[in-house]
């Protein structure tokens, strides 16, 4: 007798499982990680991002929605995460996207339907362009990135690439969601894409398509001072790209929360 594969549900949670491991959470010490399910079979990891700012937090399961986003993929067909979900964690999918769901596996998951694909492989985010004239290039493949942002309300596309150690390029773009506390701009979704990867940030290209004086707001130069802080960030100003540093040009004199207690061992 040969071992039963496992069924969809069980896969992913392992998948969850080990997404979790990759979580920033050096203030709770509560890892937790989540994976959606695309039609295809292709899974998408989130993990939890914590902030020194609390209320900055980036939930696994919104983490992996905005990843998915960022890579041209909105066909969720279900969504599980390492605990029983919330109703306001399970909002993040009910209102996110244009489909029904329905609770499953103990409230562990969310699915469209009990027919769901087999677990195949997971989203590789890294995008497939190679950047030579390294600011023109970047600049402007931002600007095509930004083109898969979800802004139904705003219709404000912003998009980034964001160039890590490694020489791999991720997409970020930012995602509404009817929660306006749950919304997410394009540099935090490049953020907590590196970190769900394990990879580590090195330069930011970013585009604001609708204002060529754009910048980083507030939340998201916290979230790249503490990840980042002398990550370059060359900015989209037409013919004649800024380049800034979050700690030292956007963000001086930043709160790091380097006196809050840690989780005890």
């Amino acid at each position: 007798m040969t071992d039963r594969s496992p069924l969809p549900l069980e896969a992913l949670q392992q998948h969850a499982q080990q997404a979790a491991l990759r979580s920033h959470v050096p203030y709770s010490g509560r890892e937790e990680g989540a994976v959606l399910l695309l039609s295809d079979g292709t899974w998408v990891p989130g993990v939890r991002v914590e902030s020194a700012t609390f209320s900055l937090l980036i939930p696994a399961l919104l983490g992996a929605l905005t990843i998915a986003t960022a890579s041209g993929r909105r066909d969720v067909v279900a969504a599980v995460q390492t605990r029983t979900m919330r109703e306001d964690e399970a909002l993040i999918i009910h209102q996110g996207l244009p489909v029904s769901f329905r609770r499953a596996a103990e409230g562990l998951a969310l699915v469209t339907t009990s027919e769901l694909p087999a677990v195949g492989n997971q989203l590789d985010p890294r995008l497939d362009d190679a950047l030579t004239e390294m600011e023109e290039a970047g600049i402007t493949l931002a600007r095509r990135i930004a083109k898969r942002a979800h802004v139904p309300d705003s219709d404000f596309p912003v998009g980034c690439v964001l160039q890590t150690t490694s020489g791999d390029l991720l997409p970020g773009v930012n995602v509404e969601h009817p929660d306006w506390s749950r919304i997410l701009c394009a540099e935090r979704t490049a953020i907590s894409m590196a970190i769900t990867y394990g990879l580590i940030p090195e330069r930011l290209y970013l585009t604001c398509l609708k204002d060529e004086t754009g910048s980083p707001c507030g939340a998201c130069r916290q979230i790249l001072v503490e990840h980042a802080p002398t990550l370059p960030i060359h900015m989209d100003r037409g013919a004649a790209p800024a380049e800034h540093t979050i700690a030292s040009d956007l963000l001086p004199g930043a709160f790091r929360g380097d006196a809050l207690t840690a989780p005890s061992a």
